[in-house]
């Protein structure tokens, strides 16, 4: 199927077409000044078009990992009116939330209705031995309704977001994913996860994430394919914002990378 973005704002935040893949690469540029330490990543369609679809960068004078997300691969600034999201992590750097670009509830409308939503939360579980084993990450995600839309979470408070749900096991209107377990290859001496070409490079950055009930349907999946290139394919229920969130966190996970 071809797919057509005609408004970049509404196809970044719509959930991938049912029973369609939608295949993007992630490209990591490092160059200038200080892009070492903060690289801007850029989203585009892996098609012949190549349709450029999302910009994120990490934050400067932030206390957390805190990656802003754009639209406009020229403009990354919070203020922007090309502002589409924010990925933020927790102290140790081992969760993640993902926003839109509502308001903190500090500065929300009477009615509530110009807060921010959780589009999602990453956890990963810090390998503390350090073994160079696989890492294990949870997504959680907004269910979904059945006219096959996102159920909007507007927490009004830290105690109210999706970690906390989840910590809670407060699960009404939340998806619980996971990153499929790889395969240990006696002849490779790796764990392997089987990525159908779409990835080429052996990374422990490369994941599969999947519903419990079902490992073989793969929600997204992300890989290496050259030293600064990732391949991200993401399927129904996840928009473009949140597999690209989810991928920077992956970049970002320092505990959790061993």
């Amino acid at each position: 199927p071809v797919i057509e973005v005609d408004n970049l704002e509404e196809f970044v935040l719509r959930p991938a077409p049912q029973g369609v893949t939608i295949k993007c690469r992630v490209t990591r540029d490092k160059k200038g000044m200080d892009r070492g330490l903060y690289p801007t990543y850029y989203l585009h369609l892996d098609n012949d078009k190549k349709v450029f679809l999302l910009a994120g960068r990490k934050r400067k004078k932030s206390k957390t990992s805190n990656y802003l997300i754009s639209i406009d691969p020229t403009d990354l600034s919070r203020g922007g009116e090309n502002f589409i999201g924010k990925l933020r992590s927790n102290l140790m750097g081992t969760k993640f939330t993902v926003f839109d670009n509502g308001m903190n509830p500090d500065r929300a409308n009477a009615d509530w209705s110009n807060v921010r939503q959780e589009l999602s939360a990453v956890v990963y579980e810090t390998n503390v031995l350090g073994f160079k084993g696989p890492r294990k990450m949870t997504v959680i995600i907004p269910g979904m309704n059945s006219d096959n839309e996102r159920v909007p979470i507007r927490p009004r408070n830290d105690n109210d977001g999706l970690l906390m749900r989840w910590q809670n096991k407060n699960m009404d209107n939340v998806i619980e994913l996971h990153n499929k377990a790889p395969v240990w290859n006696d002849e490779t001496q790796s764990y392997v996860l089987n990525f159908h070409g779409r990835v080429t490079h052996a990374s422990v950055k490369n994941f599969q994430i999947v519903h419990g009930s079902d490992p073989d349907y793969i929600v997204m999946q992300f890989g290496r394919v050259a030293d600064d290139a990732f391949t991200m394919d993401y399927n129904y229920p996840l928009c473009a914002v949140q597999a690209f969130a989810i991928a920077l966190s992956s970049f970002d996970g320092k505990l959790a990378c061993e």
